[in-house]
């Protein structure tokens, strides 16, 4: 399993959605735009696994260095789910049936340390 380093402090999908008309009197959800800049972010770095279209079960590996201990390593785990499909690493997060996360701290470069475990080997 190959590991990928993603620069800069993880957005945690909590908080960091807005209620928008939806033009038919009610309301709809949207991604923030703290959020769609990470998820740009983390595209524009993705260079071993973008693309790689995973199309099975697997396990994510992540390490999550935060720059400060208020965050939630929970609440990146999904971003960074979305943003592996965003990047078409995977074809869909619902295929992770695992997830083996570390939380540390590194004020100075707050990073994401990931690999993705394919569970079933590829046919081609």
């Amino acid at each position: 399993m190959i590991t990928e380093i993603i620069w800069g402090q993880p957005i945690g999908k909590a908080n960091n959605y807005q209620a928008v008309p939806d033009g038919q009197g009610g309301k709809r959800i949207i991604k923030n735009e703290r959020i769609r800049a990470y998820e740009r972010s983390f595209d524009e770095q993705c260079k071993i696994y973008r693309g790689m279209g995973i199309d099975r079960p697997f396990r994510l590996h992540i390490t999550v260095y935060e720059s400060s201990n208020a965050y939630d390593l929970d609440n990146c785990l999904k971003t960074v789910l979305d943003c592996l499909q965003y990047a078409g690493a995977i074809t869909n997060d619902n295929l992770c049936v695992g997830i083996s996360a570390t939380k540390k701290l590194d004020r100075e470069h707050p990073r994401v340390e990931y690999g993705i475990e394919e569970l079933e080997p590829r046919l081609f």
